[in-house]
């Protein structure tokens, strides 16, 4: 007996179908039967049925002689399934990937409840997906906390009511069999088939729980589906309604579900009358009139009456005005507009008044005590010009520092720091008027530098992508980019920040000016070489990273040939392979939203020291309490999966993490400072490549090994040669190449030259690579990998042999809790050299002069 019955029912769904099947058969969790019904679809939809039949034997072929409809092709599949739990996916919809099996795990860890709920995400055309805008309702709680209202990982519907406010759908939830053949369910014929078997199906079970993850993508067709279609048949609706309340009346004990079930029903025959093209006009009448009619019997006595613009919704409803109800709504779509107009003069007067405003702050003195700072496109204070900004205030007490954000990021300012609005008129006073202007970015357009100002542009990162001009024939990359604009405000620059000489060879050629090039260091690395290690131990444990755990940073970077974030890996399955010797710190490119960032729509996060979240792998999750400042999910066996893309700081993230996993991020550059491992994953270098450019192969001169697949990546940590001496080697080439300047006093050197006035040849000298001492990674031994079958780290992952990138000896040194190898004790570091075509070594430009990018 299988644990699910998969049913699918297939009616005109031929180009989705396949997909469907696949998301089903290629789940990991493969204990399951494929009930696939071809509702005597005059498509293609049977063939495609029998092929995967054919290819599969847990695929179960059903094929009716007459279309039944989707209801009733449901009940042919339930008939013939014998799984333990039944579950429902619609022929155009996919499950996500390793929903099976979380919802496997959940099942287990609540006791085999009667009914789980999980959650769906909504796909369009486009192949966007977006999270149900409810999600908060399925939240699972902290079993252990007694003022946890979510405590219950087991209840009825009376002690979570808020269920109701769910789509009700059959689709997103997990059915005990037994529990359905012993009450008798099944789906009406007729549209809206799932009104009648959800509500009864949650009134009357005994134990529901939820699962907080998303486990379908709902498909949003541009034209086909049933809820897009022009037919009376949306009419159905008044009978299944008509059904719920005949098994209320059927049953007394629940009679007190009748005002909610009442203003679900006055809902739902709102959202249909509103909906545009769904009903056909001479049918509208006959909907009004019938939903009155319905209104008026089933409107239990002293029922509520909503607040506001609802209540007459309602009251119009009630009567079956059907004109009068959509006056109301034609006069609420005026009322908007009429708004929107409001703004946007107000907007455009505001515009010109600021403008106006602006001009007239240029025509006062420039402000020699004041310094303007940004980065990131106001997304807070960070980067180069935060710590530029903080060693100011220490160097140069009598500068007055601004920075610019949005009240968003304010939290990130430090104290003393001024913030300025971007757009208000204080914010164009002291872009008008500052003696200093510092970003990492450019500033507004709208901005014109005057004599007398200073402006630094730090950038943000050692270019690994073409940057500036090298982007005019790659349009995926440039994505309409106005070049002369750009080279205009280049000109704006005095001085261009450079950590190393490939870095300022890059920025003078493709930002050709007449700036200064501050071959200096990255100031945001400072901190690097002064953090101890008792900070990275208070650090982690405010990020909620278990002691003793080895902390992986994984930040991927954007990809320009793809139009939204595209998870790279399968983070439960990295997850389950590392084991409980790991934490997986994810941070995603600032291009996108936390709220999306992690591993798709598939997992669910708790809050952790406000700058982090604990994803519930594969359901495995306890909610605790971490250090006392939010809460993350222990999962038990697997690693710790925390979503850090919030968190402010990238610098205390390195400091944090004992390895990063990156694929063309600049962060690398960064984070080889800290001399720990890095370990690349270029599962698309030549995709990238192609759309994005590159300026060097990053996978033939890596600062560590490097994998191509996530069997390989997964490999890499089972074997110790994420950190072994090959690592180690070329770690150690890498540092020599790309960070000659980091010695923690970047900083300084700018704040000095810039902002100070003095000569280079009076500022600090840098400290050789070989004298540096920076923080300490807080886990320097090799945690146990869990083995799968045959030696492999985990389900389907075969074992690699040693290789150049793999050695033999750390398996067993990894058991005997070895030291990580470092450059200095690896007898492999000297044969690894930059390739010929490199840039001078570091020692050759760590004494050079500042340059002119031309001469004047």
């Amino acid at each position: 007996m299988p644990r699910f019955s998969v049913i699918v029912p297939a009616y005109e769904v031929q180009p989705y179908l396949n997909d469907c099947l696949r998301s089903v058969l290629e789940q990991d969790f493969t204990d399951l039967e494929l009930i696939a019904v071809d509702d005597h679809s005059p498509d293609a939809c049977g063939a495609i049925i029998d092929e995967a039949a054919a290819r599969d034997p847990r695929v179960r072929p059903v094929h009716l002689p007459e279309n039944a409809g989707l209801g009733r092709a449901r009940n042919a599949g339930i008939r013939r399934a014998t799984g333990d739990y039944l579950l429902f996916l619609d022929g155009d919809d996919t499950l996500a990937p390793g929903s099976l099996r979380a919802i496997a795990d959940r099942l287990a860890r609540t006791g085999e409840p009667q009914v789980l709920v999980f959650d769906y995400a909504r796909v369009d055309w486009t192949g966007e997906a977006v999270r149900n805008v409810r999600a908060e309702l399925l939240r699972q709680g902290d079993p252990e906390d007694p003022e946890d209202p979510h405590a219950r990982q087991v209840f009825r519907l009376d002690q979570r009511p808020e269920l109701l406010r769910l789509l009700m759908v059959a689709w997103n939830k997990a059915y005990r069999r037994d529990f359905v053949r012993k009450e008798g369910f099944a789906f009406p014929p007729g549209f809206y088939e799932d009104t009648p078997w959800t509500f009864p199906v949650l009134l009357t079970a005994q134990s529901i729980a939820v699962l907080d993850r998303v486990c379908v993508h709902y498909r949003q067709r541009r034209r086909g589906g049933i809820l897009r279609t022009t037919s009376r048949r949306h009419l159905d609706v008044f009978e299944q309604y008509d059904r719920v309340f005949r098994f209320l009346d059927a049953r007394p004990g629940l009679a007190h579900w009748r005002p909610a079930l009442f203003q679900r029903m006055v809902d739902h025959f709102g959202v249909i009358a509103t909906a545009p093209g769904r009903l056909p006009v001479r049918a509208r009448a006959e909907f009004f009139r019938r939903a009155g009619a319905h209104h008026r019997r089933y409107r239990p006595l002293g029922a509520a009456t909503p607040p506001g613009r609802a209540r007459w919704r309602g009251l119009l409803l009630r009567l079956g005005a059907r004109r009068a109800y959509h006056l109301l709504r034609g006069a609420d779509r005026l009322r908007r507009r009429t708004a929107e107009c409001g703004l946007t003069a107000f907007t455009t007067a505001r515009r010109a008044a600021l403008w106006l405003h602006y001009r007239v702050q240029r025509c006062r003195p420039v402000d020699p005590g004041l310094a303007v700072f940004a980065a990131y496109w106001h997304r807070g204070y960070a980067c180069h010009p935060a710590a530029i900004e903080a060693k100011v205030r220490e160097l140069a007490p009598g500068l007055r520092t601004a920075w610019i954000t949005t009240p968003e990021y304010a939290h990130t300012l430090p104290p003393g720091v001024r913030r300025l609005h971007p757009g208000s008129a204080a914010y164009w006073t002291a872009l008008a008027r500052a003696r200093f202007l510092v970003n990492n970015v450019n500033f507004t357009q709208g901005m014109r530098k005057r004599p007398g100002q200073i402006h630094l542009q730090t950038h943000h990162g050692t270019p690994l992508k073409h940057m500036g001009l090298d982007l005019r024939d790659r349009p995926a990359a440039a994505r309409g980019m106005d070049f002369g604009k750009l080279l205009e405000r280049v000109d704006r620059w005095d001085f261009s920040l450079s950590a190393n000489r490939h870095t300022t060879l890059v920025w003078e050629r493709v930002y050709p000016s007449g700036y200064t090039t501050l071959p200096y260091g990255a100031p945001r690395n400072d901190v690097f070489q002064h953090t101890t290690e008792d900070e990275v131990a208070r650090l982690r444990a405010r990020l909620g990273i278990p002691a003793g755990t080895v902390a992986v940073l994984y930040a991927p970077t954007h990809r320009d040939y793809q139009r939204r974030y595209v998870p790279r890996l399968d983070l439960e399955r990295v997850a389950r392979a590392l084991g409980p010797g790991f934490t997986l710190l994810v941070r995603t490119h600032y291009f996108h939203t936390p709220a999306t960032s992690v591993a798709s729509s598939t997992g669910r996060a708790l809050d952790v020291s406000g700058h982090g979240r604990a994803l519930d792998v594969s359901g495995h999750g306890r909610a605790l309490d971490v250090s006392g400042h939010g809460r993350a999910l222990d999962v038990s066996e697997y690693s710790r999966v925390l979503d850090v893309s919030a968190h402010g700081r990238v610098e205390e993230l390195c400091l944090a993490a004992d390895a990063l996993l990156t694929d063309y991020s600049s962060l690398m550059f960064d984070y080889a400072n800290l001399d720990r491992p890095i370990v690349i994953h270029a599962d698309d270098w030549d995709a990238y490549r192609a759309a994005r450019g590159a300026y060097f192969d990053i996978t033939a001169t890596p600062p560590g090994p490097v994998s191509r697949t996530e069997d390989e990546l997964i490999a890499l940590f089972a074997d110790g040669a994420w950190c072994g001496p090959r690592s180690a080697a070329l770690r150690a080439a890498f540092r020599a190449r790309f960070c000659p300047y980091d010695d923690g006093r970047a900083a300084e050197r700018v704040v000095r030259r810039v902002f100070l006035g003095e000569r280079h040849a009076l500022l600090p000298p840098v400290v050789p690579l070989a004298e540096r001492h920076p923080a300490p990674a807080a886990v320097r031994t090799l945690p146990n990998v869990p083995a799968g079958p045959g030696g492999s780290a985990g389900p389907g992952v075969p074992a690699v042999p040693a290789g150049p990138d793999r050695p033999a000896e750390p398996r067993a040194a990894r058991r005997a809790g070895v030291v990580c190898a470092s450059p200095a004790a690896s007898p492999a570091a000297a044969p690894v050299t930059a390739p010929a075509n490199a840039p001078a070594s570091a020692s050759a430009t760590a004494t050079s002069l500042p340059h002119r990018s031309r001469p004047h």
